[in-house]
């Protein structure tokens, strides 16, 4: 393991405080059951799936009543229903047999899913925001509420903390991506030049930001599609070179080709159309020797069906997608997809963790460390 990648880790694991992650599989597959199991009691009370007939996922989508954005959605929860072993689909796609959980199933299920999440560091906000969702499916679907009435209950940000950052997952990655901006930003021999991506709430600025200490700053640009959060961080951060700016990662990146020194995308580059000319266009962004910091989901987890699709539609539906993931319901590309489109984007992976052997590596959360 190269001596940054080696830093990081430990970093990582000094921001968990010691925390006990042996169990972090089995965590994971609790949140993951309580998560189909409340999916299908809600396809058992809403839809023809509760008796013998064979049904395809358009026909379970309409009986859902659901908005046209998300048609999709019903498909792509049938599809998870399947690999768990909880629906059966016939040769021409068509669903039948779809498991009934009972109300003991349920409630073991739920409590499970409460201990797992204390397990793997999670607030109370976390379980509180995965019942929420499955209660309101219905105007999910219907797309009455929005994923944000989730994330962002009365406004507040505990529950997208909880998500983001307040948990063990998150305070590894964040961490271990602090050590490797600490060690790497002194390479630049000028004062930084930093863009962040998709910044959100700054869950994982609030890390970087103090790795900066010591260094000049140029200035680090904090930018979001949502002036909500370019509001909320102006209000949470005081350091005096942050900059704000409005910005669509869909449509153009800031035009400052061979500039900057260190670019953070952390979960948010899976929302560009294609990844990989996103890759390509951060590149470009990059001195030469410059960083991209990376923190991405690599695996969809049954426990961010009932949130993360609403937040993906588009007002005609199935979100765009041009890369591997076209004419697919994915959401992430894949680990090995992602250090490919790296490698091709002329990015030399420094850190890829967690290691393999470490059991956060069953949250499917990485960070990947680049430069040009």
């Amino acid at each position: 393991m190269p001596d940054l990648e080696l830093r990081a880790d430990e970093a990582g694991k000094t921001a968990m405080a010691g925390a006990d992650t042996t169990g972090a599989g089995a965590a994971v597959a609790r949140l993951d059951r309580l998560a189909l199991l409340g999916i299908a009691a809600e396809l058992h009370r809403r839809t023809s799936l509760d008796g013998p007939g064979a049904y395809p996922a358009d026909e379970i989508a309409e009986e859902l009543g659901s908005a046209a954005r998300h048609a999709w959605i019903p498909g792509h929860w049938l599809a998870a229903l399947h690999d768990a072993g909880l629906v059966s689909r016939d040769g021409e796609g068509c669903y039948h047999g779809l498991h009934r959980p009972r109300r003991a199933e349920l409630a073991t299920a739920r409590a499970h899913m409460e201990a797992a999440a204390t397990a793997l560091g999670y607030p109370s906000e976390l379980p509180a925001m995965l019942l929420r969702s499955l209660a309101l499916l219905p105007r999910l679907l219907g797309d009455e509420v929005g994923v944000q009435a989730l994330l962002y209950p009365d406004g507040e940000t505990a529950t997208a903390d909880a998500v983001y950052r307040d948990n063990l997952i998150s305070r590894y990655l964040n961490g271990a991506a602090a050590q490797a901006v600490r060690e790497l930003a002194g390479g630049a021999g000028r004062p930084l030049r930093v863009l962040e991506l998709g910044a959100g709430i700054g869950a994982t600025t609030a890390d970087l930001l103090p790795a900066l200490g010591g260094h000049e700053v140029e200035f680090y640009l904090f930018t979001d599609l949502s002036r909500f959060f370019l509001d909320t961080a102006r209000h949470r951060f005081q350091a005096g070179f942050l900059r704000y700016e409005l910005l669509d990662i869909a449509r153009d990146l800031p035009a400052q080709p061979d500039k900057l020194d260190l670019v953070v995308a952390a979960t948010m580059a899976h929302n560009a159309p294609h990844a990989g000319r996103l890759l390509e266009q951060v590149a470009a962004l990059l001195a030469p020797g410059g960083h991209v910091i990376l923190v991405e989901t690599v695996l969809e987890h049954p426990q961010s069906l009932t949130s993360m699709p609403f937040a993906l539609s588009q007002r005609d539906g199935l979100p765009a997608r041009h890369d591997e993931r076209a004419g697919t319901t994915r959401t992430y590309l894949s680990r090995e997809e992602w250090l490919g489109w790296l490698a091709r984007a002329g990015l030399r992976v420094e850190v890829d963790l967690p290691r393999d052997d470490d059991p956060l590596a069953a949250l499917s959360q990485r960070l990947l460390v680049a430069t040009r």
